[in-house]
């Protein structure tokens, strides 16, 4: 196992994200549902927070990118042209001894002719499995759970659940969830179709034709990535505020993938959430502002509190681009299993527009009056910009943040003090100070609430907390990252001071009540 590769980690992670509040199994009562996931009052704030703090670098920090926030639901057309409803797929196959169903390219691999061990759950299906492969011809030997003697095939992977290599042939799966629009069920026009070819005695091509014709006179598509429509709507966008190029078009929201393989958690999941930004650039400058917008990304990730060390650049090498691609760099997050992705930054050249405008009939050039035109020469040009595009994935960035400021200390000599804490950079902290009344007597909680709706007043999020002994509340806010905790004790009474306790050092000063607000305000401020 590499040294990156930390399992126990993300068990860790998961159990912490159900104990505090931060994401839940989606439909848990009845079961869950694998490959979706609810985020609670925690996870809520933190993803809140983090895109808020992508949507401040990216768009409230500079003159030259503007937002839109489109619909999930565009129609067919887009897809057509994008290029998804043909190759947005997966290669799927299913395994003949457990019947896992999974993608070819994120399978084991193993060399042709390799020794390919079985290993099932338990005895029973493992004496089960050896039966129905002798009757298919195959005999294996059987220990215990697992069954030897089989070979890898010219396929060059096994089953990532059980590692058998008797597997079906690859068959291509469309990622895109797709849905109906209108007020007709098309299943009961497919119902319909069925009956008369049936009693046609139709053949299965003209039947099969027939059906996807009806499906696909109401059919629509929950969009698979936000980014088409910041495509489609570049000259809405360009034109209305005078926009010249080089600008950009950013959006954040909901994107929805049928994920054929659900893996780590929140890290790859159907129905997720992106942060992504189409940067239009004149043509031949694509390499130029590829190399601007890497640098500016990672000094983003790097600003939330991600540890430097935790973060690297891989090149796609030349097999990995797109066809219209020329030159891609994903910025990759050491996770407990290993380095992955975190947000991709792709020069797309003209593909985009173009495809869009022969889809379309529409014209989605730019006009430069300060331009030379290369053909004439003669100021004035007409051209289809180049993009580049850095993609974030915010759930991703949700599930990294945390992983990255997770931490565990251990007890002092006496057996004292081991505590688990997240070092969430406080502008991320779903809660940033919470007010603490030593008792719940002595009118110490009543001014605990005036503090708290001092911090409401300034908008800073505050949490009046005041359930179990001061040492537990401590413990609870140092498990959701709580920068600072405000204690409110007898001395309050007094002379209008508290205690701040700092979550990262555990150190305590007294303040004046008077300056609560803007310690808090001016430490989130400078924090870095």
């Amino acid at each position: 196992m590499e040294d990156s590769q930390k399992p126990d980690l993300m068990d860790k992670i998961v159990s912490l994200c159900k104990r505090r509040g931060f994401v839940f199994q989606s439909s848990e009562i009845y079961g869950g549902l694998r490959s979706a996931y609810d985020y609670g009052p925690m996870g809520a704030e933190l993803k809140r927070n983090l895109m808020s703090e992508w949507w401040r670098f990216m768009v409230h920090s500079r003159e030259d990118v503007v937002g839109i926030d489109a619909s999930i639901i565009m129609r067919p057309e887009v897809w057509q042209s994008s290029g998804h409803l043909a190759n947005f797929s997966d290669p799927l196959v299913d395994c003949k001894v457990c019947g896992e169903r999974f993608r070819a390219d994120k399978a084991p691999r193993k060399a042709e002719g390799e020794d390919a061990p079985i290993t099932l759950g338990d005895k029973g299906r493992a004496k089960a499995a050896q039966e129905k492969l002798t009757e298919a011809g195959v005999k294996l030997q059987r220990d215990g759970t697992t069954l030897n003697g089989a070979k890898a095939g010219a396929a060059g992977y096994v089953c990532p659940n059980c590692g058998s290599p008797f597997l079906s042939d690859e068959r291509r799966f469309n990622l895109m969830f797709r849905t109906s629009l209108g007020p007709v069920d098309p299943i009961g026009d497919v119902v319909d179709i069925v009956r008369k070819a049936m009693a046609e005695g139709a053949d299965d091509k003209a039947l099969r034709a027939k059906v996807e014709g009806a499906l696909a006179a109401s059919s629509v598509y929950l969009r698979p990535e936000t980014a088409q429509a910041m495509f489609v709507q570049f000259l809405n966008v360009q034109q209305s505020l005078s926009l010249k190029v080089p600008f950009g078009i950013a959006q954040m929201g909901k994107s929805f993938r049928n994920e054929v393989t659900a893996e780590h958690f929140i890290f790859r999941s159907c129905e997720f959430e992106q942060m992504e930004c189409e940067y239009f650039v004149p043509p031949g400058e694509g390499p130029k502002y590829l190399d601007y917008w890497m640098n500016e990304r990672m000094k983003w990730w790097r600003s939330i509190g991600i540890k430097v060390d935790n973060l690297r650049f891989r090149k796609h090498d030349d097999d990995e681009l797109a066809h219209y691609s020329d030159g891609c760099y994903d910025v990759e997050y050491k996770f407990p299993w290993g380095w992955d992705e975190l947000e991709g930054i792709a020069s797309r050249t003209d593909f985009d527009l173009k495809a869009h405008a022969a889809g379309s009939g529409k014209k989605l050039t730019y006009f430069d009056p300060e331009a030379v035109d290369p053909e004439t020469g003669k100021p004035g040009r007409h051209y289809v910009p180049h993009v580049v595009e850095p993609a974030a994935g915010a759930t991703r960035g949700v599930l990294a943040a945390l992983c990255d400021a997770y931490d565990e200390e251990p007890a002092d000599a006496e057996g004292k003090g081991a505590r688990t804490v997240l070092r969430l950079h406080p502008r991320l902290s779903p809660i940033k100070v919470g007010v603490l009344p030593l008792v719940k007597k002595d009118g110490m909680p009543e001014v605990a609430r005036k503090v708290v709706e001092a911090f409401f007043g300034a908008g800073v999020n505050a949490k009046y907390d005041e359930q179990h002994a001061i040492g537990r509340r401590y413990a609870r806010h140092d498990e959701v990252g709580t920068p600072y905790c405000l204690t409110v004790d007898t001395q309050t009474l007094q002379d209008e001071t508290v205690t701040i306790r700092y979550r990262d050092d555990r150190r305590q000063e007294r303040i004046k009540i008077a300056d609560a607000v803007d310690t808090v305000r001016k430490a989130l401020t400078e924090t870095t």
